[in-house]
């Protein structure tokens, strides 16, 4: 029982010990917790003073900047106002000074108009003064001459109007043919000076290309075993290529320059790369095609820098490169088209005109001759019709079509072109011609002059730039002469083509004789 007891109050004493320990750090515990949480209240404290402290300067910060701004801004406004207000002072000041101008106008027209009153009213005056004057001298007049005034007036108006008629036919004939000197000389200077500035080389080329061989063995490699080279050549180039006795060379012949000159540059690379067969004749024949085609192109873009136009469309280029390979009477065609150009340009330059539409007009103007010949039509109008295709402008179409007066001309541009196409072709050395059309030409002109009545002899000089015309003095008079002028002149325009222009003389020589014996 005692044991028991004992185990009792030793476990009452145990739990009473640890109640104890377990209070005491209970207590410390709490003490510690109230001092945590005084320090963290104290750091709450500090921060929350030095946020407020922060956002107070920061608010300053803001406040100042926004001050800063509307100050500025006010600054700016009251500078806006103040130049308003300069301006408004000007204007005002502006505007009296119109007022005033305009009230000394006023004031001026008001006098102007009183003047005038009065002068219309002196007029009036005068006038009745005059028409009685005249009446009185009229009296007298008729008094005088015995005549009244209606005879009198008829009589002077039938003196003034044979008077007036003698001095306008005077100053009418002084004014044409001043007008002719002086249309003559300005001509003729500005010609001469367009001529001067331009200059053109011309090369003259058959309907024949000659090509040259190593050597004489090369001809029956061109040939071919059995021909069928040289028949797969002319049937792929269009072109006939003649193999003769000539040493050493054979012919192209062909009357299309550009196939024509397609089949050279393909025969000379042949020549050149020593195999010939035909699928070699082939290949050579595109890589030519593509020479060509760039020779085409290169030569429109150098006339074009020529004459300093801007582009045309590439598929023009195409068509006016093609020129270099045609020929006119022995003359290139592109560079009688370039010639043309300058001449055009400078005339129209000279005459105050687009000296730039009209070499533009005057480069196209042969165009036509460009396109193959299995197309009907003329050169003027089928190059009229490529530049229609194109978008040219109006007046350069015109310009095309009419050059060779196949359609009345619009504007003075195509006459330029006319002028100086003519020029072009014209000149010396300008075009080949043998001697068997030049002779056959002049019999011509002759044979036209003396198809005439009254026409005694005929003579072309000057290479057939000019006809002389010898007429009977007993049947034809002066008159006479001058409408067989006309004839002769109108009858070459029909039956002739020619360049340039020919001057016909009609010559009536009147001889008296008589004997002294």
């Amino acid at each position: 029982m005692s044991n028991v007891l004992v185990i009792i109050v030793t476990g009452l004493l145990c739990a009473l010990v640890g109640g104890g320990a377990s209070l005491l750090i209970y207590v410390q515990k709490l003490k510690r917790a109230k001092l945590t949480a005084a320090d963290v209240i104290e750091n709450a404290q500090k921060e929350s003073n030095n946020i407020r402290r922060e956002i107070k300067l920061e608010a300053k910060d803001e406040a100042i900047k926004i001050r800063d701004r509307a100050e500025n801004e006010a600054r700016e406004i009251l500078k806006e106002v103040r130049n308003m207000e300069k301006k408004l002072e000007k204007r005002e000041l502006y505007l009296d000074r119109k007022m005033e101008v305009a009230d000394k106008r006023a004031e001026e027209l008001e006098l102007k108009e009183k003047k005038l009153n009065d002068y219309n009213g002196e007029l009036e005056e005068k006038k009745v003064e005059i028409e009685v004057i005249k009446e009185q001298q009229l009296e007298k007049l008729e008094k005088i001459a015995g005549l009244s005034s209606e005879e009198a007036q008829d009589r002077l108006k039938e003196e003034l109007l044979e008077d007036t008629r003698m001095k306008v036919a005077e100053a009418a004939r002084d004014i044409k043919e001043k007008a002719m000197r002086e249309a003559n000389k300005e001509a003729q200077k500005i010609i001469v000076s367009a001529i001067q500035r331009s200059a053109a080389d011309h090369t003259a080329e058959s309907t024949v290309s000659v090509v040259n061989l190593p050597s004489d063995n090369m001809k029956g490699r061109i040939i071919g075993r059995e021909g069928r080279n040289i028949r797969h050549f002319e049937s792929l180039t269009g072109i006939e290529l003649i193999v003769d006795d000539t040493p050493e060379a054979v012919v192209l012949s062909g009357f299309d320059p550009v196939r024509r000159e397609i089949a050279r540059v393909t025969l000379e690379g042949l020549i050149k790369d020593g195999r010939i067969h035909p699928s070699r004749i082939e290949a050579m024949f595109e890589k030519a095609k593509k020479e060509v085609e760039e020779s085409i192109m290169r030569a429109a873009e150098e006339a074009i820098d020529e004459v300093s136009l801007p582009p045309l469309n590439k598929n023009m280029m195409k068509i006016l490169g093609k020129l270099k390979y045609r020929q006119s009477y022995g003359q290139n065609v592109l560079k009688h088209s370039i010639e043309v150009a300058w001449l055009a340009g400078l005339m129209a330059s000279e005459l105050g005109l687009d000296g730039t539409l009209a070499k533009r007009a005057g480069l196209l103007h042969d165009i036509g001759k460009a396109i193959d010949r299995n197309v009907t039509g003329t050169h003027a109008s089928l190059g009229a019709d490529i530049a229609r295709r194109f978008k040219e402008k109006d007046i350069i179409i015109n310009a095309i079509a009419s050059h060779h007066e196949e359609v009345e001309m619009e504007s003075p541009i195509a006459v330029l072109v006319q002028a100086a196409d003519q020029i072009s072709g014209s000149r010396q050395g300008a075009r080949g011609d043998t001697l068997e059309n030049y002779i056959q030409r002049l019999e011509k002109l002759e044979g036209i002059a003396e198809s005439f009545e009254g026409v005694s002899k005929s003579y072309a000089i000057q290479a057939g730039r000019e006809v002389r015309v010898l007429v009977e003095n007993d049947k034809i008079d002066d008159a006479g002469a001058d409408v067989i002028a006309d004839q002769v002149a109108q009858k070459i325009q029909q039956d002739l083509t020619f360049p340039g222009q020919i001057k016909v003389v009609v010559l009536r020589e009147h001889r008296s004789v008589s004997y002294a014996k």
